[in-house]
């Protein structure tokens, strides 16, 4: 094959592995003492996410997807941006989780 299009397959290859994992960090609940957490439950869900173009990869940074904030009254999209790698980590990506006591946000972060 060309170099060209062995690079084309691996930029490829990293997109659909970023894609796998932010749908598998959006279910990932990670443990206590990974990572902290201050926040009041809402009483409102999330829209669905919104879909974003991922563009295209940046040597040594990674693809953090956009997400819902909530800005004290109403969600609010925050976008896409890229984010400097971290050699032996993986990023887990922003999610919402639904408990009894409403919604909770988790920010991104870096796990192992």
């Amino acid at each position: 094959m060309k170099e060209s299009t062995v690079n084309r397959s691996l930029k490829l290859a990293l997109l659909a592995g970023l894609g796998l994992s932010f749908f598998a960090g959006a279910t990932y609940a990670p443990p206590a003492a990974a990572q902290v957490s201050v926040g009041v439950g809402i009483r409102v869900g999330p829209p669905p996410p919104r879909f974003e173009r991922v563009p295209p990869p940046r040597v040594g940074y990674v693809w953090a997807p956009g997400y819902w904030r909530w800005d004290g009254r109403r969600h609010v999209w925050a976008g896409g941006y890229w984010v400097r790698a971290r050699p032996g980590y993986r990023y887990r990506p922003a999610y919402w989780v639904h408990g009894h006591r409403g919604w909770r946000f988790h920010e991104g972060y870096w796990g192992r």
